[in-house]
C-alpha cells in the first residue's frame, strides 16, 4: 500500500486545514488508518485513528473537539479535518495504515505516507 498525504501548508492560528491521505490499493478497506505528527526535535505522536469499518474513531487529548478523522473507502482516502488550529499543532503530519488494526501508536505500522507539513502561525 502506498500512501500519499496532502493538504498541508501555512495557516493562521484559529484557522482550518483538511488533510487527505490517498491509498494505492483496493484493499484499503482492510486497514485501520491513523494520523500522526512530528514536531522538530520531538518524537512522532498519535493524533487520530479510525477503525477498519470507520465506526470507531480515537483522538489524542490535545486535538479532541477540534480535529475529525474520517474515511471514504470508495475513494481509498482518509481525511483529517483540523479546526481551531494552534501554533502547537505545527509539525509534519503522517498517515499510517495498519492491517485490520486501529493504529494508535507509531510502532508496528504496516505502511507510512511521506508526510505533509502543517505550520500554524500565531
Amino acid at each position: 500500500v502506498q500512501l500519499q498525504a496532502s493538504g498541508g501548508g501555512l495557516v493562521q492560528a484559529g484557522g482550518s486545514k483538511r488533510l487527505s491521505c490517498a491509498a494505492s490499493r483496493r484493499t484499503f478497506s482492510s486497514y485501520g488508518m491513523g494520523w500522526f505528527r512530528q514536531a522538530p526535535g520531538k518524537e512522532r505522536e498519535f493524533v487520530a485513528a479510525i477503525s477498519v469499518s470507520g465506526i470507531r474513531t480515537y483522538y489524542a487529548d490535545p486535538v479532541k473537539g477540534r480535529f475529525t478523522i474520517s474515511r471514504d473507502n470508495a475513494q481509498n482516502t482518509v481525511y483529517l479535518q483540523m479546526n481551531s488550529l494552534k501554533p502547537e499543532d505545527t509539525g509534519v503530519y503522517y498517515c499510517g495504515a495498519d492491517f485490520q488494526q486501529t493504529p494508535m501508536t507509531p510502532s508496528g505500522m504496516d505502511y507510512w505516507g511521506k508526510g505533509t507539513q502543517v505550520t500554524v502561525s500565531s
